[in-house]
C-alpha cells in the first residue's frame, strides 16, 4: 500500500492552530469523518482509546495516532502540521508538531501493521520531516508526503 492510497488532499492540513492533544485528535476525527462520510465521534473515541493505552507520540516532534474503524470504511490517513507544537505525552517528552494519523478497518489488521511500519519508516527520515514541517500549504504538504 502506498501513502497516496490512504491519504487524500482533503485530509492534509499545514500549520493548523491547535493547543492540545485532545484537540489534535478532534481535528483528525473531523477531517477523516468528512472524507469517510460518517460521524466524527466514533473516530475520536477509537483514537482516544488507543492513546489511553499509551501515547502515539514517537519522539522527535512526531505522533502517529491510529485506530481501527468498522469494516464498512476504507483505510484513511490524516496528515497535519501544527502552527505551534503541542504537548502529546511523547516518549521523549517533546511537544509534537507533525502528526500522521491512520484509521484502518478492523479486518485489515496485518495491513494496519504494515502501513504503520511504512509511515514510521518515512517519518524517520530527517530530511522528509524537515520538508514536511516547512511546507507552506496543504498541497505542498500532501505532495511531499506522497512522494517521500
Amino acid at each position: 500500500m502506498e501513502v497516496a492510497d490512504i491519504l487524500s488532499r482533503g485530509c492534509t492540513r499545514s500549520a493548523v492552530p491547535c493547543t492540545s492533544k485532545k484537540r489534535a485528535l478532534e481535528i483528525i476525527s473531523e477531517l477523516a469523518a468528512e472524507h469517510l462520510n460518517i460521524g466524527s465521534q466514533p473516530l475520536f473515541d477509537c483514537l482516544l482509546a488507543r492513546e489511553k493505552m499509551g501515547s502515539t507520540g514517537i519522539g522527535n516532534g512526531i505522533a502517529i495516532p491510529h485506530g481501527r474503524i468498522s469494516d464498512d470504511n476504507k483505510a484513511t490517513a490524516v496528515l497535519l502540521t501544527f502552527a505551534e507544537p503541542v504537548e502529546f505525552d511523547a516518549i521523549d517528552n517533546q511537544p509534537v508538531g507533525l502528526v500522521f494519523a491512520l484509521l484502518v478497518p478492523e479486518q485489515e489488521c496485518k495491513q494496519h501493521l504494515k502501513t504503520l511500519s511504512l509511515i514510521a519508516e518515512k517519518l524517520s527520515n530527517k530530511q522528509v520531516c524537515r520538508q514536511l514541517r516547512q511546507a507552506g500549504s496543504d498541497e505542498e504538504l500532501y505532495q511531499i508526503m506522497i512522494s517521500a
